[in-house]
């Protein structure tokens, strides 16, 4: 096993699933999955999945998909190149099934197909469907109150910052979204959750396991903040995510 520095030792990822192939953890908002490429841009050990997992682990680890750094929820890395391989191809291949939960600013449609090319990234297609609406007696400065919706949003693509991009062309940005989103609803979320994060949680991965080819569903639970959420909203959205599991 190798020997954790005293500042991992305080960071252990929260493991999902383990086996001979492949390991899911969640990860957590604010870390990286890996370091950037660029080398002149560094980043602190403890703030690296890879590396963390790595050591927690003491094996190496291979990472086949990616989550922004903002976007907490299932992270899957392969532990040999081959599961690596394997488990890369179906991500490309767009048989994995992502679901997300996430919170945009007014009301969406119950069902919602998005189909719009994105610039400098190519095609690509986002389903959303509504978990349930709100409307806080919260002023901005258009209206008296403000609305949003709870929305699960599954990328057929897997384009950079899809969901964010394409749910803010359609008039519904991520609450926290600091890049598309919208400053004031951002603000109002701050001022009345107490929390600066994006609204992004990456619940649910559907795929093959790369060596067996058996059907696997992963999930990731909701941080605190989400509760607060969803007791604000009504709703409990793990109630409905059960029929958004199959892998196509």
């Amino acid at each position: 096993m190798m020997e954790l520095s005293t500042i991992e030792q305080m960071k252990q990822l929260r493991i999902l699933h383990h086996d001979s192939a492949m390991v899911a953890v969640h990860k957590p908002a604010g870390m990286h999955v890996h370091p950037p490429e660029d080398p002149r841009h560094r980043i602190a050990d403890s703030q690296n999945c890879m590396k963390l997992l790595r050591n927690q682990l003491g094996a190496l680890v291979y990472p086949v998909h990616r989550l922004d750094r903002a976007t907490s929820g299932v992270l899957l890395f392969a532990l040999h190149s081959e599961g690596a391989s394997h488990l890369a191809k179906q991500f490309a291949e767009r048989t994995v099934k992502k679901t997300y939960v996430a919170v945009v600013r007014g009301f969406t449609a119950e069902h919602l197909l998005i189909d719009r090319e994105l610039k400098n990234a190519g095609p690509a297609q986002t389903e959303v469907e509504r978990i349930g609406v709100q409307e806080f007696p919260w002023e901005n400065e258009r209206f008296k109150t403000s609305r949003y919706s709870l929305i699960f949003a599954s990328p057929f693509t897997g384009r950079m910052h899809q969901i964010r991009r394409h749910l803010a062309g359609q008039g519904y940005p991520l609450v926290g979204d600091t890049v598309y989103g919208d400053g004031e609803h951002n603000k109002l979320f701050r001022q009345h959750f107490d929390s600066h994060q994006l609204w992004l949680h990456a619940y649910q991965l559907s795929f093959r396991h790369p060596v067996t080819e058996e059907p696997i569903t992963l999930q990731s639970r909701f941080p605190s903040a989400w509760h607060r959420l969803f007791d604000a909203f009504g709703v409990c959205p793990w109630k409905k995510v059960s029929k958004q599991s199959e892998v196509r």
